[in-house]
């Protein structure tokens, strides 16, 4: 009896040892590529197209704290100007808070040939502007070619890099 229940017992043991195996593991899904230069994103783009338009909202009510807001600062932030060295986030901010804090007007904000392309959680958005930015009785005119490259944050999207080129018309 006892080398009959040995047996039944080791048969049934068997199964189950059997039975375990290597594809009962749960196998990783494959990775959808997504082409990150030919893809649209247009869900992506009109989000950025609309913090555009919420940074000259800002500018036009003067809230300089939330167009300061719009920028992902850190030390990776980067700008360039006038053909001058690169700025930081401490020089941008500050020029900007000078610069736009004392615009008394917004008399015309035309960002000719707006453009965005989205690559993913990164954006840039280029223009030649036609601004015309009253200083109390003084019309700046600033015609200049702009890139802005803007992140996906939890926050939005946010401008990490301004890239400011002379526009020769």
């Amino acid at each position: 009896m006892k080398t009959k229940m040995t047996l039944i017992l080791f048969t049934v043991c068997s199964f189950f040892i059997t039975g375990c195996n290597d594809d009962d593991e749960v196998q990783p899904q494959p990775t959808v590529q997504v082409d990150l230069i030919q893809t649209e994103f247009p869900e992506a783009k009109q989000e950025v197209i609309e913090t555009w338009n919420a940074i000259e909202q800002s500018l036009r009510d003067g809230d300089m704290d939330k167009l300061i807001a719009f920028h992902g600062y850190s030390t990776k932030f980067t700008e360039f100007k006038n053909g001058e060295a690169v700025n930081d986030a401490a020089a941008n901010e500050a020029y900007e808070r000078g610069a736009f804090g004392a615009v008394t007007e917004v008399v015309k904000f035309d960002a000719i040939n707006l453009k965005v392309a989205v690559y993913g959680d990164v954006a840039n958005l280029t223009f030649q502007s036609d601004f015309h930015l009253k200083f109390g009785e003084d019309l700046v005119v600033i015609n200049e070619q702009t890139t802005l490259l803007f992140v996906r944050t939890d926050g939005g999207w946010k401008i990490v890099h301004e890239h400011h080129s002379p526009w020769n018309q």
